[in-house]
């Protein structure tokens, strides 16, 4: 299995979608998990970044995922919609853009 590089996140109330990809851009996971299997699941995973669309609760998140040794990163929501691929869902939201257009942000 290859190792995660960036993980994208879909934060919301009760259900956050993630989506893992390797550094060629290849998926390596896409899970749905509830608040209380999210920290403890990105605590298992190596260092990677963790990408976010910024939102009310994204900096709450975003500290505690830097507590466990990612990086993060928070995408204001106008560079998010050209992402988009097709309607609208949180399974889609948390699928990523080309890893290298995260690194100039």
């Amino acid at each position: 299995m290859e190792e995660v590089t960036i993980v994208g996140v879909d934060l919301a109330k009760r259900v956050f979608q993630l989506h893992g990809a390797a550094a060629n851009g290849t998926v390596v996971f896409r899970k749905k998990l509830s608040r209380a299997q999210f920290l403890p699941f990105l605590a298992a995973q190596p260092a990677c970044t963790v990408a976010m669309e910024a939102c009310a609760t994204a900096h709450h998140w975003g500290r505690e995922i830097g507590r466990l040794g990612h990086s993060v990163r928070l995408i204001p929501p106008a560079y998010v919609k050209p992402f988009v691929k097709r309607q609208k869902n949180d399974a889609a939201d948390a699928d990523l853009p080309p890893v290298s257009s995260l690194a100039v942000m």
